[in-house]
């Protein structure tokens, strides 16, 4: 775990480079290595050296900035992925197989919630949906003997329920499997699971870590904490020979620091290749520089936003785990005493209707199919992101019909409460 301040880890972590080298990271935009013998790109194969053959496996610029991201978050080992929705299906499908069975909260996005009951579901993979609210007893009957991990979000996307970490981890645990949760809301700058039980977390690093709208990404990092080797029937995919590695035990040669991220690299990335392109990774990097900056600026301002809507007339109802009196505040201020994310949801007065003529009367926000970036932005998930979900997995995953998703950007709060002011007079 590195010493520094996580704002210097922004800036520094991962990469440090030797004399004469480059400063910034440098992009090693190639699909492929050169070896001076076979018998040396063999042991690369075989794991047995350390080393880059084919970028759709490893790649020396994202390996650096995924180190990054592991500094930040305090984990041992890290990768990037091509999307949010690929750091999420590895993190699941590199320890669960057609089977086994999966406790997920309700109060996800509504891409991951489709990956789960839609997608993995036709791998064989059975996920029980808990509410993220709901009491240890009913969190423990949700557990089977074919369990293989429990997921949920720091800050659910878009119903912004906080996820209580140590009472989900509390219950991974007593039934011996890892606690997954997707950090994208708060980052590492606000919240850092690991401190509070969990032992693996996901990121969309399109989000608040790219900052920008440049580059779609993800993320896995490890934590290096729960050990696989208590529960060698219920994890063989770490614990037992690998045969198309000709029998390596990635708990015996890479450690609990670096057996999951090894065995994802090794198996899913060689299989699927959802890696991201080193250009990406630059631009993530990038991102990283400063959000340890842009993450105050936007809690700032859509707590300003929070308390706006809270006293307007013309919204019936706000939600924002950063506003005392939410119902969430307790659990914010817990796991997140810095700060939540920038992320506010409402509803207008009329329903669909009047949050459709809220969002037409917007100049300053864009409505966008995206969230947590530099620019405010805005959506209707209802309509849009979760549309493929029923009237009652909507209500299930806190997204009610009303709800306007809008994301508060660095601009101007001035600005910002300006725009939002004009647009609900035309609602």
């Amino acid at each position: 775990m590195s010493d520094h301040q996580r704002g210097t880890d922004c800036i520094h972590a991962g990469y440090t480079p030797a004399n004469g080298e480059p400063r910034n990271i440098p992009i090693v935009q190639s699909t492929t290595f050169r070896y001076a013998t076979g018998e040396a790109m063999g042991a690369l194969f075989d794991l047995e050296a350390e080393g880059y053959f084919y970028t759709r496996l490893q790649n020396p610029t994202n390996d650096r900035v995924a180190a990054k991201i592991a500094a930040l978050e305090g984990g041992t080992a890290a990768m990037l992925t091509s999307s949010g929705q690929a750091a999420n299906f590895y993190a699941i499908f590199n320890i669960a197989s057609c089977g086994d069975h999966v406790v997920a909260s309700t109060a996800i996005y509504g891409g991951t919630f489709n990956l789960f009951h839609v997608t993995m579901k036709r791998m064989g993979i059975e996920f029980t949906f808990v509410d993220p609210d709901c009491t240890e007893e009913e969190l423990n009957a949700a557990f089977r003997p074919s369990t293989k991990a429990v997921f949920g979000e720091t800050i659910a996307n878009p119903a912004l329920t906080v996820l209580d970490i140590e009472k989900f981890a509390r219950a991974a645990h007593a039934h011996g499997v890892p606690l997954i949760v997707d950090n994208t809301f708060p980052t590492p700058v606000n919240c850092r699971p690991f401190e509070w039980g969990a032992d693996i977390v996901t990121h969309s690093t399109t989000k608040y870590m790219d900052g920008h709208a440049n580059a779609v990404g993800g993320a896995i990092v490890d934590s290096g904490k729960f050990d696989w080797t208590k529960y060698p029937d219920k994890f063989p995919g770490l614990c037992t020979p690998d045969e198309s590695y000709h029998g390596v035990t990635y708990t015996e040669r890479f450690g609990l620091a670096g057996a999951f991220i090894t065995k994802c690299t090794a198996q899913l990335m060689r299989d699927f290749g959802s890696i991201p392109s080193p250009q990406n990774a630059y631009y993530l990097n990038i991102g990283l520089e400063t959000l340890a900056l842009r993450m105050p600026r936007h809690c700032e301002n859509a707590l300003a936003v929070a308390k706006f809507l809270k006293n307007h007339p013309k919204v019936s109802w706000v939600k924002y785990p950063g506003l005392e009196g939410d119902a969430h505040y307790d659990l914010a201020r817990k796991y997140m005493p810095q700060g939540t994310c920038g992320v506010v949801s409402f509803g207008v007065k009329g329903g669909r209707e009047a949050a459709s003529r809220f969002m037409a009367g917007l100049k300053l926000a864009s409505i966008a199919t995206h969230v947590a970036d530099a620019k405010t932005c805005v959506l209707h998930p209802a309509s849009t992101t979760h549309r493929q979900m029923t009237d009652e997995e909507l209500a299930a995953a806190g997204v009610s019909p009303d709800l306007v998703r809008f994301s508060v950007g660095i601009e101007d709060i001035r600005d910002i409460l300006a725009d939002v002011e004009k647009a609900l007079e035309q609602a």
